[in-house]
């Protein structure tokens, strides 16, 4: 993994929404380390927007862009991951692959070892792991003063992405997404719980599908089970209320404290315990954040671009992915089991992404 020259060349598979967004957090983060390549989508009017908007050049395949990049982002349907993947490991480009990695368990550590054994930079878009947020929960739940880990309650919802703003039409395709809102959404959520709590050696489970697409789970209740003895529930939602976009809701309670995020970024975080209660938000959390842990604000895809410019591993990587893919695995053959526990693969802490 030497040098490179910059700026980065980075090169885009796939225009919409997602796409703009890491385009937009390249630009507002790394414009001086990064230069807008190619961009190849089968819809052409979409790259040919982004293009627009952001500079990049509109190719006619894959290949095109590939062939002109010295980095690239995955931002396709899930079910053409696992090629694209394959096909930038093969030119040896750093690689930056949107979640889930793969409609399956056995695509996504296919697709790690692709990368492992081609020596390339890659990175996920499990992006929550570098939110402050989460980062300061994680940080407060751990400290001595908080006593063990007992219970977790989380909450995610979101309206069904083939409609509103996010006009994901194939999120509602099985061939395309592979299944519904625990892969395609809360797949973040199941990464978020080991993250914070620690290592899940057990899950419960059971979904339904109310909006009647075969394949396309649109609720689904998680109880985990994890090595410390601490429980928790994941319940993941995605209805039909527009005025609802993407929302998550996370107490965890300890021997000796209770703990409460709202926002996937900037809070608010609150805690309670003995002698000392607190609320956070904003350049506030942030503030609290880099004097307790420390935390230094990064965005996730201005750290690929500088980890790719410096020649240097990626984080988080798909080695990252593929024990989040383990735990919604677990969950999905529980649910077809009728909601019968299923163990969990136990790695150590580190290996589960959890260190």
């Amino acid at each position: 993994m030497g040098r490179r020259v910059t700026p980065v060349r980075v090169g885009w598979l796939g225009a919409g929404l997602i796409a703009t967004f890491h385009s937009k957090m390249l630009r507002h983060d790394v414009r001086d380390l990064a230069s807008w390549a190619g961009v190849y989508d089968p819809d052409r009017s979409r790259a040919e927007a982004f293009a627009a908007a952001s500079g990049a050049t509109v190719c006619d395949s894959e290949e095109e862009v590939l062939d002109g990049c010295d980095a690239v982002f995955v931002c396709t349907w899930t079910s053409e991951h696992r090629r694209l993947v394959e096909a930038a490991a093969e030119r040896g480009l750093p690689v930056f692959c949107e979640k889930p990695l793969a409609t399956n368990l056995d695509d996504a550590r296919s697709m790690a070892r692709t990368v492992r054994d081609a020596g390339v930079i890659n990175q996920v878009g499990l992006i929550l792991r570098r939110s402050p947020a989460f980062t300061l929960l994680r940080h407060l739940v751990h400290e001595e003063a908080s006593g063990r880990t007992m219970a977790v309650v989380f909450r995610d919802d979101q309206y069904m992405p083939v409609q509103g703003a996010y006009a994901s039409t194939w999120r509602g395709e099985v061939d395309k997404a592979g299944a519904g809102t625990l892969l395609e959404h809360s797949i973040h959520d199941l990464d978020l719980l080991e993250w914070v709590v620690g290592p899940v050696e057990r899950v419960a489970a059971v979904a339904r599908e109310f909006h009647g697409v075969a394949g396309i789970e649109d609720a689904v209740v998680t109880t985990l089970e994890f090595v410390s003895g601490a429980v928790g529930t994941l319940v993941s939602v995605w209805h039909d209320v527009l005025e609802r976009p993407s929302l998550r809701r996370v107490e965890v309670l300890c021997e000796r404290g209770w703990y409460c995020q709202e926002d996937d970024w900037f809070g608010p975080v609150e805690w309670i315990r003995s002698g000392d209660r607190g609320r956070v938000a904003g350049d506030d959390l942030l503030a609290k954040a880099a004097a307790e842990i420390p935390y230094e604000a990064v965005n996730p895809d201005g750290a690929f671009v500088r980890a790719v410019a410096e020649g240097r591993p990626a984080w988080p990587d798909f080695d990252v992915a593929v024990r989040a893919h383990e735990l919604v695995d677990a969950v999905y053959r529980s649910c077809a089991a009728g909601g019968a526990p299923v163990d969990v693969p136990v790695h150590s802490p580190e290996a589960a992404g959890c260190g």
